[in-house]
């Protein structure tokens, strides 16, 4: 490298052949081989690195730390690239999305779904669950003990759980 930059185009020539190389084995040995086809163009895009970034490389180092340092981000850049994105049909999935006529979305169903519950318990759940209260706080405006309101949001959930939730549903 140090010849290349005294401008002896051969010593750079050979040392752009040489790299390619060794390039080309760190780039098979860390891809997965779902992306082994791409180790050639990750080498041409490390060496166009390379050259283009050559005037950085600090003569006072190692050559093959810096280049391998630009080739590790060349592998982490393609590697974030093929994350695999999955398109799905919006018509296998409408049944998931959000009524539109129904104007409380989600707020409203869980609002259906408290009213099925006993006032006391509905209230105890809104307070603690929704709203953040601790249970403390609200055992004590309630008159009731910290383990009565426990016993009783637990049970309030369960009941909400087994009337609409699926058999798998936590």
């Amino acid at each position: 490298m140090l010849a290349a930059l005294a401008g002896d185009a051969g010593a750079y020539r050979l040392l752009l052949s040489d790299l390619s190389e060794h390039l080309r084995r760190y780039y098979r040995r860390r891809l997965p081989e779902s992306l082994s086809a791409n180790a050639d163009d990750l080498v041409q895009e490390t060496l166009l690195a390379i050259h283009a970034r050559r005037m950085t490389y600090d003569t006072n180092r190692a050559f093959t730390a810096w280049a391998y340092a630009i080739a590790r981000y060349k592998l982490i850049d393609a590697l974030r690239k093929s994350r695999h994105k999955q398109h799905v049909p919006i018509e296998s999935v409408a049944e998931f999305l959000a009524d539109e006529a129904a104007p409380d979305g989600p707020a409203g169903d869980l609002a259906a779904m408290l009213h099925t519950l006993p006032e006391k318990t509905r209230g105890l759940i809104y307070k603690v669950k929704i709203e953040g209260h601790s249970v403390a706080d609200v055992a004590q405006s309630a008159g009731m003990s910290q383990s009565a309101v426990k016993v009783a949001i637990h049970r309030g959930v369960k009941s909400l759980v087994s009337r609409f939730g699926g058999k798998n549903d936590r």
